[in-house]
């Protein structure tokens, strides 16, 4: 499949695919992917086919993401794409909660860039998913951070200001946002949907609920809102991942 990729009218922007699938085949915590225009998988790495609990990598190349992953979460990944594909924008930094075959969850960073031809036009895109790690307890202002982490865990069923965490913990917005991307990895909002998005999905895993009160039990006073920022983190609504979790 590397000898294939290299023929393809983007391979030149991309370097040599073959060489970057053997690299990223080497980290267990990053998935990479290229797609032709399609939006269907040319180039793979060992990490994605685990993730999808595909054993072999014929077995994904020239599909596309709709035919791989779940109903729901293939049709968000591929929505993406055809993004990429359409406008030419970047996704950047995209947080995202997946689900993997073995029902497990997994918090990821998703970057996904358009690849053109000499002439510029779309031919493709490039990913990467990049798992998110624990926080960097050895930074000097941790404690400091878990502080508010620590807030936001006990607040986050209530309106929160953004503005009145960093009073909380003597800190300016601009330092704040520093350090919770060197600790955490994310932003302050990302941070906060990180930890919304983690309650609402327990609280739809382990009974019956109505979305609208779990809604409400997670900060959001408008359930749609609820609804639309779940689904653009976890690629499913909130009704279709307790369907998917409770199988």
């Amino acid at each position: 499949m590397a000898s294939h990729a290299k023929t393809t009218p983007w391979a030149s922007s991309l370097g040599d695919p073959a060489l970057l699938e053997r690299l990223f085949d080497r980290l267990p915590d990053v998935t990479f992917f290229v797609k032709d225009g399609r939006e269907r998988y040319v180039v793979v790495n060992e990490t994605l086919l685990a993730r999808c609990g595909i054993k072999h990598k014929e077995q994904l190349l020239g599909r596309t993401a709709e035919e791989v992953f779940p109903r729901g979460l293939g049709a968000s990944y591929t929505a993406q794409d055809r993004l990429v594909l359409r406008t030419g924008d970047e996704i950047a930094d995209r947080l995202e909660l997946h689900i993997y075959p073995d029902g497990q969850q997994g918090w990821c960073l998703t970057f996904k860039t358009p690849l053109r031809d000499a002439d510029g036009a779309i031919r493709g895109l490039v990913g990467v998913s990049r798992d998110l790690h624990r926080p960097d307890e050895r930074h000097p202002e941790y404690r400091r951070l878990a502080e508010a982490v620590d807030y936001l865990h006990a607040h986050y069923d209530e309106t929160l200001r953004l503005e009145a965490l960093t009073r909380h913990v003597a800190l300016s917005m601009d330092r704040f946002e520093r350090l919770v991307s060197q600790v955490f990895h994310l932003t302050p909002r990302q941070l906060l949907t990180k930890i919304r998005v983690d309650a609402a999905s327990r609280l739809l895993r382990e009974g019956d609920r109505s979305i609208a009160s779990i809604a409400h039990d997670c900060g959001y006073s408008d359930h749609s809102a609820f609804t639309r920022n779940f689904r653009a983190t976890v690629g499913l609504t909130p009704r279709a991942f307790r369907q998917r979790v409770a199988r």
